[in-house]
């Protein structure tokens, strides 16, 4: 016989006792002693503190002491600031929903003292007394202090001790203290931090801006930052990356930018294998958000290379009550009213800010009036590029022409390799430049390898325009006022080496060409015509359709996305209520794997606008493009050539890195130069 079932003995229903509450509280508030830190630093700022100090023992387990001089809180409301719930910042719904203070749920300080021995000593301002308030007993006493709060947490864990037995050593946990108010410092250069250890000072950062960031928006302000960054992340962040200062053209009552994102951004040569100098705040407050992440390395996706991380430290102001920042307990995550905008801000601000070729700021050059000759059209064509050594923000570097036949690259009997110059042929005016829209997308939507095998049929090079032939003599000696320099050389047939102000630059002809030509087909073809119709890429139809089992949100995705699907070559329909089938696909990837192209594009319409996925696409197809038509190593060029290409990339977006992320250039100065052979020693 089956034994019987033996069910669970039912347990009623029943209040829990608050301690066991708050208890419960802390574990989602309190990991680690640096969790502590945060909800200490987190009141101290709000109470208008100019300088913070932290003491530890034990890398915070055996003591946590927060120091400020802020407002200080009333002996009658220190018995309260241990109650759960209990709390300055919020009184109302509408408090709530327009947060504007680091805390607000009220619930730390209580949770905290369920675990620990807490003790608050506070001044208020104004007053003469200070109080001391024993949370475990709860006993208050007058004692002496100037102005301001210090909060004690005493044996962190005491009460539940399985806890504690889940924490590192004492320099791991010192280490996310510190890291917790690096976080803070970053945001607040009115601020002030200390940070005390076994009695030693470990860090300090000195105030260096009178009112707080958030209300400052001078010269003055932004310098201050600078100097805060410097000192939390080292000069070295500062000096490899470039600053971020976008706002939207919307204003709100005050007359202020709706949204603004400023801060810094790092160059993609400061790139790290981890993402661990990537700093993001909303309205002052740090936070970890998957819109703003993938908006920064959006920004990046043309100038990295591999799986490098981006550093940055971007700061956006909204309105708060455009923000959810009651998300998370510990105050970390955040919620958009409308992400796309926000993504979009980012993005834009990062992506304009890498944009600049830093040419002209690495070798603090002056603009050189005379007219360099471009790789990329005749002398008439090259008047409309910025002047050599400089950058013109959001305008376009070659006009919109259209699609012309292919040309030939083969060298001409009696000429020793081949000209840069014949690839202007590609932007070229058409006999008819009202016509061959269709043309431009057609070539679009035609398949990169057979763009590349076209662009490498034969036909006679043209010589360089006698304007361009007169190079030599047209400098009026100001040839180093050029950030690139002059050409001098060309190394087996794949660097240029050139002279400049400080030294020597060494440029990677491949690549450097590439970006170049990458950018003028960014310019020149679009899958969006300019009253705004959308050219769908070719398709291939599969033979036999590929299904595969979805999830119920790819299922949706699909459904919600047809019309987008199908502008990147894509036909994917329901199969059966769990099943998926791909019916068509690019023919640039007709001979990839169908599924899994499918599922990674429906995951990208998942989470981002499909503006984004179409933009990633075109660029996908422009960057293979680039690659084949680019200038191939071990071609001979003439010190013209060189030095037409070294403009080029003078007055060209995002020009210090090739499609891939490899530098395109890399300056030698004297110094370095003179180490090498022991000069001055």
């Amino acid at each position: 016989m089956n034994a019987p079932l033996t069910t669970a003995p039912r347990r009623p229903i029943r209040e829990l006792p608050d301690e066991l509450i708050s208890q419960i509280a802390a574990g989602e508030v309190v990991e680690r002693p640096a969790s502590v830190v945060r909800e200490l630093v987190d009141n101290a700022l709000d109470a208008g503190a100019t300088q913070v100090t932290l003491r530890l023992l034990a890398g915070g387990v055996r003591l946590i002491s927060v120091e400020d001089d802020g407002q200080g809180i009333l002996r009658d409301e220190l018995p309260i600031a241990f109650k759960r719930h209990a709390t300055s910042k919020i009184g109302n719904l509408q408090d709530l929903e327009s947060v504007a203070t680091m805390g607000f749920r009220g619930e730390a300080l209580a949770a905290i003292n369920s675990i620990a021995d807490c003790a608050i000593l506070s001044r208020a301002s104004g007053l003469n007394d200070a109080y001391l308030l024993d949370g475990r007993t709860g006993e208050l006493r007058p004692v002496a202090r100037g102005q301001g709060t210090t909060v004690e947490v005493k044996e962190l864990f005491y009460s539940t001790p399985a806890r504690r037995k889940f924490l590192k050593t004492d320099a791991t946990e010192l280490a996310h203290c510190i890291e917790s108010v690096r976080r803070h410092a970053l945001a607040r250069p009115d601020v002030g931090f200390a940070i005390w250890h076994e009695g030693k000072l470990v860090e300090q950062w000195r105030r260096c801006l009178d009112t707080p960031l958030a209300d400052a928006t001078s010269e003055a302000a932004l310098a201050a930052l600078d100097q805060r960054l410097s000192d939390v992340l080292g000069p070295e962040f500062l000096a490899q990356s470039v600053r971020v200062d976008w706002h939207s053209k919307q204003t709100n009552e005050l007359g202020q930018p709706a949204l603004r994102v400023w801060g810094r951004a790092g160059v993609p040569d400061a790139a790290r294998s981890r993402a661990d100098q990537q700093f993001c705040y909303v309205n002052g407050r740090f936070v970890r958000d998957k819109v703003l992440t993938h908006a920064a390395r959006s920004a990046y996706e043309d100038v990295l290379h591999g799986n490098r991380q981006p550093v940055y430290a971007l700061y956006v102001a909204m309105d708060p009550t455009r923000v959810d920042v009651n998300v998370h307990p510990t105050k970390i995550e955040v919620r958009f009213r409308d992400s796309r905008e926000v993504h979009q801000a980012v993005r834009h601000a990062v992506e304009d800010t890498l944009a600049a070729p830093r040419a002209a700021a690495a070798a603090g050059a002056t603009t050189d009036q005379t007219q360099a000759p471009s790789l990329f059209g005749t002398t008439s064509e090259a008047s409309a590029l910025p002047t050599p050594g400089t950058y013109v923000p959001n305008r376009p570097v070659a006009p919109m022409y259209s699609a012309q036949p292919a040309i030939k690259f083969e060298a001409e009997e009696g000429l020793i390799g081949h000209r840069v110059n014949d690839i202007s042929l590609l932007w070229q005016r058409s006999a008819n430049p009202e016509g061959g829209m269709a043309e431009r997308f057609a070539q679009v939507k035609g398949e990169p390898a057979q763009r590349a095998e076209d662009a490498e049929q034969s036909a006679q090079p043209s010589r360089l325009p006698a304007s361009e032939k007169a190079w030599s003599v047209s400098r009026d000696g100001n040839e180093n006022a050029w950030p690139l320099g002059r050409a001098i050389a060309q190394l087996q047939g794949v660097y240029i080496l050139a002279e400049n102000n400080q030294g020597l630059v060494i440029v990677d002809m491949h690549a450097a060409h590439e970006r170049i030509v990458y950018e003028r087909l960014k310019q020149q073809f679009s899958l969006t015509a300019p009253d705004g119709t959308v050219h769908p890429l070719a398709s291939q139809p599969l033979l036999i359709p590929a299904t595969f089992a979805a999830t119920p949100d790819e299922v949706a995705t699909a459904e919600a996305h047809i019309a987008t699907l199908n502008t990147l070559g894509l036909e994917i329909s329901p199969f059966s209520p769990k099943t998926l089938a791909v019916r068509a696909v690019p023919t640039t990837l007709a001979q990839g794997d169908a599924v899994e192209l499918a599922r990674s594009v429906l995951a990208e319409l998942a989470q981002h606008d499909a503006s984004t996925v179409i933009q990633r696409a075109q660029n996908e197809i422009l960057g293979t493009m680039a690659c084949h038509g680019a200038v191939r190593a071990n071609r001979k060029l003439t010190i013209e050539e060189m030095n037409a290409l070294l403009r080029d990339m003078e007055a060209t977006e995002r020009s210090d890195q090739c499609n891939h992320g490899r530098p395109t250039w890399r300056q030698l100065t004297l110094k370095e130069l003179d180490s090498l052979f022991l000069r001055g020693r």
